[in-house]
Protein backbone atom coordinates (compact mmCIF):
# COMPACT_ATOMS: atom_id res chain seq x y z
CA UNK A 1 0.00 0.00 0.00
CA UNK A 2 1.23 3.53 -1.18
CA UNK A 3 1.60 6.06 1.68
CA UNK A 4 2.65 9.85 0.53
CA UNK A 5 5.56 10.64 2.61
CA UNK A 6 4.80 13.81 5.36
CA UNK A 7 6.71 16.58 4.39
CA UNK A 8 8.55 18.48 7.35
CA UNK A 9 6.08 21.17 9.01
CA UNK A 10 7.31 24.56 9.62
CA UNK A 11 5.37 26.70 11.71
CA UNK A 12 6.25 30.17 12.08
CA UNK A 13 4.40 32.43 14.89
CA UNK A 14 4.69 36.37 14.12
CA UNK A 15 4.84 38.06 10.39
CA UNK A 16 6.57 40.94 11.45
CA UNK A 17 10.12 41.65 9.55
CA UNK A 18 11.49 38.04 10.70
CA UNK A 19 8.38 35.96 10.25
CA UNK A 20 7.66 37.06 6.91
CA UNK A 21 11.22 36.72 5.87
CA UNK A 22 11.69 33.80 6.68
CA UNK A 23 8.68 32.40 5.29
CA UNK A 24 9.34 33.60 1.80
CA UNK A 25 13.19 32.45 2.00
CA UNK A 26 11.03 28.58 2.32
CA UNK A 27 9.20 29.44 -0.74
CA UNK A 28 10.60 26.73 -2.43
CA UNK A 29 11.33 24.39 0.71
CA UNK A 30 10.95 20.83 0.05
CA UNK A 31 8.85 21.80 3.42
CA UNK A 32 4.72 22.92 4.86
CA UNK A 33 5.36 26.35 6.16
CA UNK A 34 2.22 27.57 7.75
CA UNK A 35 2.11 31.28 9.05
CA UNK A 36 0.60 32.27 12.24
CA UNK A 37 -0.22 35.97 12.89
CA UNK A 38 -3.22 37.46 15.45
CA UNK A 39 -3.48 40.24 12.60
CA UNK A 40 -3.99 39.78 8.80
CA UNK A 41 -1.73 42.29 7.64
CA UNK A 42 2.51 42.98 8.39
CA UNK A 43 3.11 46.27 9.39
CA UNK A 44 5.79 48.37 9.31
CA UNK A 45 6.59 49.67 12.63
CA UNK A 46 9.27 52.76 11.68
CA UNK A 47 6.52 54.26 10.05
CA UNK A 48 4.35 54.55 12.50
CA UNK A 49 5.02 57.74 13.99
CA UNK A 50 3.85 59.35 11.01
CA UNK A 51 0.67 57.32 11.11
CA UNK A 52 0.83 58.77 14.89
CA UNK A 53 1.23 62.15 13.09
CA UNK A 54 -0.80 62.50 10.36
CA UNK A 55 1.16 61.99 7.55
CA UNK A 56 -0.02 58.43 6.26
CA UNK A 57 -2.62 56.51 6.89
CA UNK A 58 -2.26 52.86 8.25
CA UNK A 59 -3.02 51.13 5.04
CA UNK A 60 0.08 52.92 3.17
CA UNK A 61 2.64 50.88 6.13
CA UNK A 62 0.62 47.65 5.54
CA UNK A 63 0.50 44.96 3.60
CA UNK A 64 -1.84 41.61 4.17
CA UNK A 65 -0.14 38.93 4.53
CA UNK A 66 -2.07 36.20 2.31
CA UNK A 67 -1.18 38.79 -0.10
CA UNK A 68 2.25 39.31 0.44
CA UNK A 69 2.98 35.29 0.14
CA UNK A 70 0.25 34.29 -1.98
CA UNK A 71 2.71 32.84 -4.72
CA UNK A 72 3.73 30.87 -1.43
CA UNK A 73 2.42 27.44 -3.19
CA UNK A 74 3.64 25.73 0.48
CA UNK A 75 2.60 28.24 2.73
CA UNK A 76 -0.28 28.75 4.36
CA UNK A 77 -1.38 31.52 6.75
CA UNK A 78 -3.41 31.26 9.66
CA UNK A 79 -5.70 34.35 11.28
CA UNK A 80 -5.35 33.23 14.97
CA UNK A 81 -3.29 33.81 18.41
CA UNK A 82 -0.39 31.62 20.53
CA UNK A 83 -1.53 30.99 23.82
CA UNK A 84 0.66 28.13 24.44
CA UNK A 85 3.95 25.97 23.04
CA UNK A 86 3.75 21.97 23.90
CA UNK A 87 7.40 21.49 23.74
CA UNK A 88 7.92 18.04 24.00
CA UNK A 89 4.30 17.55 21.72
CA UNK A 90 5.60 19.98 19.64
CA UNK A 91 2.82 21.88 18.79
CA UNK A 92 1.29 24.62 19.81
CA UNK A 93 -2.10 25.75 21.73
CA UNK A 94 -5.02 28.66 20.16
CA UNK A 95 -6.50 30.81 21.79
CA UNK A 96 -9.69 29.34 20.03
CA UNK A 97 -8.95 25.86 21.45
CA UNK A 98 -6.69 24.94 18.08
CA UNK A 99 -3.72 23.17 17.99
CA UNK A 100 -1.12 23.61 15.32
CA UNK A 101 1.97 20.90 14.62
CA UNK A 102 5.11 21.39 13.72
CA UNK A 103 8.64 19.68 13.13
CA UNK A 104 10.64 23.27 13.22
CA UNK A 105 8.84 25.89 15.20
CA UNK A 106 10.29 29.62 14.21
CA UNK A 107 9.28 32.37 17.34
CA UNK A 108 8.95 35.91 15.85
CA UNK A 109 6.55 37.60 17.74
CA UNK A 110 8.17 40.50 18.04
CA UNK A 111 7.48 43.04 21.17
CA UNK A 112 5.42 45.46 23.24
CA UNK A 113 5.96 48.35 24.81
CA UNK A 114 7.31 48.29 28.35
CA UNK A 115 5.95 50.42 30.96
CA UNK A 116 8.63 48.72 33.40
CA UNK A 117 6.77 48.16 37.36
CA UNK A 118 4.07 50.92 35.94
CA UNK A 119 1.51 49.42 33.81
CA UNK A 120 -1.20 51.97 34.51
CA UNK A 121 0.41 54.49 32.36
CA UNK A 122 -0.11 52.75 29.79
CA UNK A 123 -3.90 54.43 29.40
CA UNK A 124 -2.54 58.35 29.80
CA UNK A 125 0.45 57.64 27.42
CA UNK A 126 0.36 55.23 24.64
CA UNK A 127 3.04 53.64 22.50
CA UNK A 128 3.61 53.40 19.33
CA UNK A 129 4.07 49.12 18.51
CA UNK A 130 0.47 49.33 17.10
CA UNK A 131 -2.18 50.47 14.25
CA UNK A 132 -4.58 51.13 17.22
CA UNK A 133 -2.23 53.17 19.33
CA UNK A 134 -0.88 55.18 16.06
CA UNK A 135 -4.62 56.13 15.34
CA UNK A 136 -5.38 57.31 19.45
CA UNK A 137 -2.30 58.99 19.46
CA UNK A 138 -3.19 61.04 16.14
CA UNK A 139 -6.58 61.22 17.87
CA UNK A 140 -4.78 63.15 21.03
CA UNK A 141 -2.37 65.41 19.35
CA UNK A 142 -5.54 66.81 16.72
CA UNK A 143 -8.07 67.08 19.88
CA UNK A 144 -5.15 68.76 22.00
CA UNK A 145 -5.36 71.79 19.48
CA UNK A 146 -9.13 71.72 18.72
CA UNK A 147 -9.58 72.23 22.87
CA UNK A 148 -7.19 74.42 23.40
CA UNK A 149 -9.05 76.82 20.19
CA UNK A 150 -12.58 76.26 22.54
CA UNK A 151 -10.83 77.23 25.76
CA UNK A 152 -10.36 80.57 27.56
CA UNK A 153 -8.76 79.25 30.85
CA UNK A 154 -4.92 80.19 29.95
CA UNK A 155 -3.21 77.64 31.70
CA UNK A 156 -6.23 74.88 30.56
CA UNK A 157 -5.03 76.07 26.97
CA UNK A 158 -1.22 75.85 27.81
CA UNK A 159 -1.64 72.38 29.09
CA UNK A 160 -3.32 71.20 26.13
CA UNK A 161 -0.60 72.89 24.02
CA UNK A 162 1.92 70.98 25.54
CA UNK A 163 2.98 67.39 24.28
CA UNK A 164 5.58 64.66 26.05
CA UNK A 165 7.42 62.67 24.73
CA UNK A 166 8.92 59.72 26.89
CA UNK A 167 12.23 58.26 25.82
CA UNK A 168 14.93 60.18 23.47
CA UNK A 169 15.36 56.99 21.20
CA UNK A 170 14.90 56.86 17.37
CA UNK A 171 11.04 56.83 17.80
CA UNK A 172 11.28 59.56 20.48
CA UNK A 173 12.98 61.78 18.14
CA UNK A 174 10.81 61.72 15.23
CA UNK A 175 7.72 62.00 17.43
CA UNK A 176 8.76 65.17 18.95
CA UNK A 177 10.35 66.79 15.68
CA UNK A 178 7.28 65.51 13.73
CA UNK A 179 4.52 67.04 16.21
CA UNK A 180 6.84 70.63 16.87
CA UNK A 181 6.44 70.52 12.63
CA UNK A 182 2.41 69.88 13.00
CA UNK A 183 2.16 73.32 15.20
CA UNK A 184 4.78 75.50 13.27
CA UNK A 185 3.73 74.38 9.52
CA UNK A 186 0.75 72.11 9.24
CA UNK A 187 -1.78 73.56 11.30
CA UNK A 188 -0.47 76.98 11.64
CA UNK A 189 -3.10 78.63 9.82
CA UNK A 190 -6.12 76.92 10.33
CA UNK A 191 -7.06 77.89 14.09
CA UNK A 192 -8.55 81.91 14.91
CA UNK A 193 -8.20 81.85 18.99
CA UNK A 194 -4.57 80.54 19.61
CA UNK A 195 -1.14 80.64 17.68
CA UNK A 196 -0.40 76.48 17.17
CA UNK A 197 3.00 77.67 16.98
CA UNK A 198 3.35 78.30 20.59
CA UNK A 199 2.54 74.43 21.60
CA UNK A 200 5.95 73.66 24.01
CA UNK A 201 7.46 69.67 22.72
CA UNK A 202 9.75 68.32 25.33
CA UNK A 203 11.51 65.54 25.05
CA UNK A 204 12.08 63.49 27.98
CA UNK A 205 15.28 61.17 27.78
CA UNK A 206 16.94 59.37 31.08
CA UNK A 207 20.60 59.12 29.76
CA UNK A 208 22.62 62.48 29.29
CA UNK A 209 21.89 62.19 25.52
CA UNK A 210 19.09 62.04 23.01
CA UNK A 211 19.61 59.07 20.50
CA UNK A 212 22.01 57.32 23.13
CA UNK A 213 22.73 54.15 20.60
CA UNK A 214 24.31 56.60 18.40
CA UNK A 215 27.83 57.83 18.15
CA UNK A 216 28.25 61.18 19.91
CA UNK A 217 28.62 63.52 16.97
CA UNK A 218 25.15 62.09 15.84
CA UNK A 219 23.37 63.23 19.25
CA UNK A 220 24.83 66.70 18.82
CA UNK A 221 23.20 66.91 15.08
CA UNK A 222 19.92 65.49 16.11
CA UNK A 223 19.72 67.75 19.53
CA UNK A 224 20.65 71.05 17.59
CA UNK A 225 17.95 69.73 14.69
CA UNK A 226 15.14 69.23 17.38
CA UNK A 227 16.04 73.16 19.18
CA UNK A 228 16.00 74.39 15.72
CA UNK A 229 12.40 72.72 15.40
CA UNK A 230 11.72 74.43 18.78
CA UNK A 231 11.71 71.39 20.34
CA UNK A 232 12.87 71.04 24.00
CA UNK A 233 15.31 68.39 25.03
CA UNK A 234 15.05 67.36 28.84
CA UNK A 235 18.12 65.15 29.12
CA UNK A 236 19.45 63.12 32.70
CA UNK A 237 15.62 63.06 33.48
CA UNK A 238 12.75 60.41 33.97
CA UNK A 239 9.08 60.42 34.23
CA UNK A 240 7.88 59.09 38.03
CA UNK A 241 4.12 59.85 37.73
CA UNK A 242 1.96 60.11 34.56
CA UNK A 243 -2.01 60.74 34.89
CA UNK A 244 -4.59 62.08 32.88
CA UNK A 245 -3.74 66.23 34.06
CA UNK A 246 0.56 65.82 33.77
CA UNK A 247 3.27 64.37 34.03
CA UNK A 248 6.02 63.85 37.12
CA UNK A 249 9.19 64.78 35.92
CA UNK A 250 12.73 63.86 38.02
CA UNK A 251 15.10 66.58 37.12
CA UNK A 252 18.36 65.62 39.52
CA UNK A 253 17.56 66.02 42.73
CA UNK A 254 14.19 67.61 42.29
CA UNK A 255 10.77 66.99 40.80
CA UNK A 256 9.09 69.37 37.92
CA UNK A 257 5.42 68.97 37.30
CA UNK A 258 4.46 69.32 33.68
CA UNK A 259 0.89 70.09 33.19
CA UNK A 260 -0.39 68.04 29.42
CA UNK A 261 -2.87 66.31 28.13
CA UNK A 262 -0.83 64.65 25.29
CA UNK A 263 1.93 62.35 27.16
CA UNK A 264 3.40 59.69 24.61
CA UNK A 265 5.67 56.66 25.61
CA UNK A 266 8.66 55.85 23.62
CA UNK A 267 11.07 54.62 26.60
CA UNK A 268 11.38 51.29 26.00
CA UNK A 269 10.13 47.53 24.72
CA UNK A 270 9.36 44.00 25.91
CA UNK A 271 9.44 40.73 24.35
CA UNK A 272 6.35 39.45 23.72
CA UNK A 273 5.20 37.05 26.72
CA UNK A 274 5.71 33.91 24.81
CA UNK A 275 9.32 34.29 25.48
CA UNK A 276 8.82 33.70 28.79
CA UNK A 277 6.63 30.52 27.84
CA UNK A 278 8.91 29.12 25.77
CA UNK A 279 12.19 29.61 28.45
CA UNK A 280 10.12 27.93 31.31
CA UNK A 281 9.59 24.86 29.10
CA UNK A 282 13.17 24.41 27.62
CA UNK A 283 15.16 25.92 30.26
CA UNK A 284 16.47 28.94 28.25
CA UNK A 285 17.57 32.37 30.09
CA UNK A 286 15.75 35.98 29.37
CA UNK A 287 17.34 39.28 29.83
CA UNK A 288 16.10 42.06 31.55
CA UNK A 289 13.88 42.48 28.42
CA UNK A 290 12.18 38.84 28.24
CA UNK A 291 13.73 38.52 25.13
CA UNK A 292 15.01 34.52 25.31
CA UNK A 293 18.81 34.34 24.87
CA UNK A 294 19.40 32.00 21.41
CA UNK A 295 23.08 30.10 20.46
CA UNK A 296 24.52 31.15 17.28
CA UNK A 297 22.01 29.83 14.87
CA UNK A 298 19.34 31.08 16.18
CA UNK A 299 18.59 27.99 17.90
CA UNK A 300 17.83 26.82 21.96
CA UNK A 301 20.18 25.45 23.34
CA UNK A 302 19.17 21.37 23.75
CA UNK A 303 16.06 22.46 21.10
CA UNK A 304 17.78 22.64 17.70
CA UNK A 305 13.61 22.77 16.06
CA UNK A 306 13.05 25.79 17.84
CA UNK A 307 14.11 29.02 16.45
CA UNK A 308 13.87 32.35 17.80
CA UNK A 309 14.27 35.83 15.75
CA UNK A 310 13.86 39.47 15.59
CA UNK A 311 12.78 40.92 18.89
CA UNK A 312 12.10 38.54 20.45
CA UNK A 313 15.59 37.21 20.36
CA UNK A 314 18.40 37.97 22.37
CA UNK A 315 21.35 37.31 20.16
CA UNK A 316 25.10 38.01 21.21
CA UNK A 317 27.32 38.86 18.42
CA UNK A 318 31.05 40.51 19.14
CA UNK A 319 30.21 40.27 22.93
CA UNK A 320 27.16 42.39 22.80
CA UNK A 321 23.73 41.95 22.06
CA UNK A 322 21.99 42.94 18.60
CA UNK A 323 19.53 45.44 18.92
CA UNK A 324 16.09 45.25 18.24
CA UNK A 325 15.67 47.22 14.92
CA UNK A 326 14.08 45.90 11.38
CA UNK A 327 16.99 44.89 9.82
CA UNK A 328 18.44 42.79 12.31
CA UNK A 329 14.89 40.67 12.27
CA UNK A 330 15.15 41.18 8.28
CA UNK A 331 18.59 38.92 8.24
CA UNK A 332 17.63 36.64 10.86
CA UNK A 333 14.39 36.13 8.86
CA UNK A 334 16.38 35.27 5.70
CA UNK A 335 19.28 33.34 7.41
CA UNK A 336 16.77 31.06 9.43
CA UNK A 337 15.10 30.11 5.76
CA UNK A 338 18.44 29.57 4.38
CA UNK A 339 19.71 27.11 7.59
CA UNK A 340 16.17 25.37 7.61
CA UNK A 341 16.96 24.30 3.74
CA UNK A 342 20.39 23.18 4.43
CA UNK A 343 19.00 20.46 7.38
CA UNK A 344 16.03 19.53 5.17
CA UNK A 345 19.18 18.58 2.76
CA UNK A 346 21.51 17.45 5.40
CA UNK A 347 23.77 20.05 4.67
CA UNK A 348 25.87 22.11 7.57
CA UNK A 349 24.91 25.89 7.67
CA UNK A 350 27.17 28.50 9.05
CA UNK A 351 26.16 30.73 12.30
CA UNK A 352 23.96 33.82 11.77
CA UNK A 353 26.25 36.96 11.12
CA UNK A 354 24.42 40.49 11.22
CA UNK A 355 25.68 42.90 8.69
CA UNK A 356 25.28 46.64 10.14
CA UNK A 357 24.24 48.64 7.01
CA UNK A 358 24.36 51.53 10.03
CA UNK A 359 22.13 53.50 11.59
CA UNK A 360 19.50 56.39 10.35
CA UNK A 361 16.89 58.71 12.40
CA UNK A 362 15.02 61.42 10.58
CA UNK A 363 14.42 64.48 13.09
CA UNK A 364 11.80 66.62 10.17
CA UNK A 365 11.68 67.82 7.44
CA UNK A 366 15.17 67.54 5.15
CA UNK A 367 16.21 66.41 9.12
CA UNK A 368 17.89 63.57 9.70
CA UNK A 369 21.02 61.76 11.06
CA UNK A 370 22.74 58.36 9.39
CA UNK A 371 25.68 56.25 10.28
CA UNK A 372 26.79 54.22 7.95
CA UNK A 373 30.66 52.24 8.87
CA UNK A 374 32.83 54.80 9.99
CA UNK A 375 30.89 58.42 7.99
CA UNK A 376 28.50 60.32 10.14
CA UNK A 377 26.62 62.95 8.90
CA UNK A 378 23.12 64.93 8.88
CA UNK A 379 21.10 66.82 7.23
CA UNK A 380 19.49 66.85 3.63
CA UNK A 381 21.31 64.01 2.59
CA UNK A 382 20.98 62.09 5.54
CA UNK A 383 17.51 62.39 5.15
CA UNK A 384 16.94 61.79 1.58
CA UNK A 385 18.95 58.78 2.39
CA UNK A 386 16.57 57.88 5.05
CA UNK A 387 13.67 58.63 2.58
CA UNK A 388 14.75 56.13 0.11
CA UNK A 389 15.82 53.70 2.11
CA UNK A 390 12.92 53.34 4.26
CA UNK A 391 10.73 53.21 0.39
CA UNK A 392 12.76 49.75 0.08
CA UNK A 393 11.81 48.33 3.08
CA UNK A 394 8.20 48.96 2.53
CA UNK A 395 6.18 45.49 1.83
CA UNK A 396 4.67 45.93 -1.62
CA UNK A 397 5.03 47.95 -4.19
CA UNK A 398 2.04 49.85 -4.29
CA UNK A 399 2.46 50.91 -1.18
CA UNK A 400 6.34 52.97 -2.11
CA UNK A 401 4.24 53.94 -4.81
CA UNK A 402 1.89 55.80 -2.75
CA UNK A 403 4.08 56.72 0.42
CA UNK A 404 6.37 58.69 -1.87
CA UNK A 405 3.80 60.16 -3.37
CA UNK A 406 2.43 61.22 0.09
CA UNK A 407 6.05 62.68 1.31
CA UNK A 408 6.16 64.80 -2.30
CA UNK A 409 3.08 66.59 -1.49
CA UNK A 410 3.89 66.79 2.10
CA UNK A 411 7.11 68.40 1.09
CA UNK A 412 5.82 70.65 -1.39
CA UNK A 413 3.11 71.82 0.80
CA UNK A 414 3.96 71.37 4.32
CA UNK A 415 0.65 69.56 4.68
CA UNK A 416 -0.47 66.07 6.27
CA UNK A 417 -3.09 64.39 4.62
CA UNK A 418 -4.47 61.72 7.12
CA UNK A 419 -5.41 64.61 9.69
CA UNK A 420 -8.58 62.83 11.01
CA UNK A 421 -10.04 62.78 14.57
CA UNK A 422 -11.31 59.31 14.41
CA UNK A 423 -13.04 57.48 17.66
CA UNK A 424 -15.78 59.42 19.97
CA UNK A 425 -13.92 63.17 21.49
CA UNK A 426 -13.95 62.78 25.06
CA UNK A 427 -15.05 65.47 27.41
CA UNK A 428 -11.89 67.03 28.03
CA UNK A 429 -12.42 70.12 30.52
Amino acid sequence: MHTEAVRHRVLIIGAGFAGLNAAKGLKRADADVTVIDKRNFHLFQPLLYQVATGALSPGEIAAPIRAVLRRNQNTRVLLGEVTGIDVEARRVLMKDGGTEEYDTLILAAGATDNYFTHPEWAEFAPGLKSVENATEIRRRILIAFEYAERTVDAEKRKAFLTFVIIGGGATGVEMAGAISEIARDTVKHDFRSINPAEAEVLLVEGTHRVLSTYPEDLSEKAEEQLHKLGVHTLTHSMATGIDAEGVDIKLGDGTRRIATRTVIWAAGVRASPLGKMIAEQTGATLDKGGRVTVQQDCSLRGHPEILVLGDLANFTQDGSPLPGVAPVSIQMGSYAAKLIQSRLQGEAHGSFRYWDKGNMATIGRAAAVAQIGRLHFGGTVAWLLWLFIHLMYLVGFQNRIVVMIQWVYAYVTMNRGARLITGEPKNIT
